[in-house]
């Protein structure tokens, strides 16, 4: 049976070969060309790593295939393939929410690449703070979860910072109950970001509802509590436990089995338009009878479509908020555009996050 099996994998193995002996060949083509676009970049002080291009190349990449690879397959590789190229270039930093092995650091590699150089940080005020003092070219931090809302810290330090969001990400969230041993004998603590508690509050009532819960800075600082103390179990993922040295005691636990959470890149290069775009903004209006739908009348006269309206206390006086909006294209758009001029004129206060390919 081998050899009869061998007999007809071989001719297709041989096959695969010399394709991949082309596709090396071209790889390597494509490289030497990325080189030479990155020494025009330089003469002119360009920005190195371009979401909204590498958005274009993906998506047109996508819509020539024919198959039998999916869209997301593709996606996956060009991502690499142009990771690579960057890297040869400059190396480039993105600063996370560390630990090693949180969702963070998961985002960050699915969104710039494998070549992407991680710098763990302790706190998403930390990422910020990387960012403007220039310790990395860019951050990634979570915003919001599709189970508990908006990260109220990540939408505080866009307002009260300089930094712009140039990308975003939608991560598939799937928790796991890591302990030492496998075994919830002997745990006494379940630690995890508070975030994850809370999206899995209703397993941990049914399955270990005499288990104190702690929050603490990340799931993965969760897993390296874990990986010191078998009383200690941990909320995390499979990148955690595989770093940690962790075996998985119950698998995804959250609450909700579509659970998603979208992390926005940060940085300080406006992102151009990729014709596929999403612009994010915070206004306040007066207090004031009709204010807000004085704010929202010029997206809805101009046809710009809002996706996500946010609501945070202002803290400067008496119940009054800043709103943070989504709404579909660019800030250069004609619509957009013409929208925000209004919106200008009429808000108390206007702050333009960003525009920036949408998560697709």
């Amino acid at each position: 049976m081998d050899d009869e099996l061998n007999s007809q994998l071989k001719p297709l193995r041989d096959r695969i070969d010399a394709i991949d002996a082309q596709l090396i060949a071209l790889l390597n083509q494509r490289a030497a060309i990325a080189l030479a676009v990155g020494e025009v970049k330089k003469h002119f002080n360009a920005p190195v790593f371009r979401p909204e291009r590498e958005q274009q190349v993906i998506a047109r990449l996508q819509d020539m295939s024919q198959g039998p690879l999916a869209g997301e397959h593709i996606d996956a590789i060009w991502r690499e393939i142009m990771a690579a190229s960057r890297a040869l270039e400059k190396n480039l930093t993105a600063a996370y929410l560390g630990p090693a092995g949180t969702y963070s650091e998961q985002a960050m590699h699915e969104y710039f690449g494998q070549s992407i150089e991680g710098l763990p940080c302790s706190s998403i005020d930390e990422v910020f703070r990387s960012v403007e003092a220039g310790g990395a070219e860019f951050g990634v931090v979570p915003i919001e979860n599709s189970t508990e809302g908006a990260v109220s810290r990540t939408l505080d330090l866009l307002l009260q910072t300089q930094v712009l969001i140039g990308g975003e990400l939608a991560l598939p969230i799937h928790h796991n109950l890591l302990t030492l041993d496998g075994a919830l004998t002997g745990v006494t603590r379940v630690c995890a970001h508070a975030q994850a508690l809370a999206q899995c509050q209703r397993w941990l009532s049914t399955h270990a509802p005499h288990v104190e819960r702690q929050a603490v800075s990340s799931n993965a600082e969760a897993a390296r509590m874990a990986a010191e103390d078998p009383t200690i179990a941990a909320i995390a993922g499979d990148r955690a436990a595989t770093q940690y040295g962790l075996q998985v005691t119950y698998a995804l636990i959250q609450d909700d089995p579509h659970n998603r959470t979208r992390f926005v890149m940060i940085g300080k290069q406006p992102t151009g338009a990729s014709g596929y775009d999403k612009t994010s903004l915070i206004v306040s209006v007066a207090n004031e009878p009709g204010a807000v739908f004085k704010l929202l009348e010029p997206l809805a006269r101009h046809g710009v479509s809002m996706t996500r309206f946010e609501s945070r206390p202002a803290r400067v006086g008496t119940w009054e908020y800043y709103f943070y909006i989504d709404v579909e294209g660019h800030r250069d758009d004609a619509p957009v555009a013409a929208a925000l001029a209004e919106l200008g004129q009429k808000a108390a206060f206007l702050k333009i996050l960003g525009s920036y390919p949408r998560a697709r």
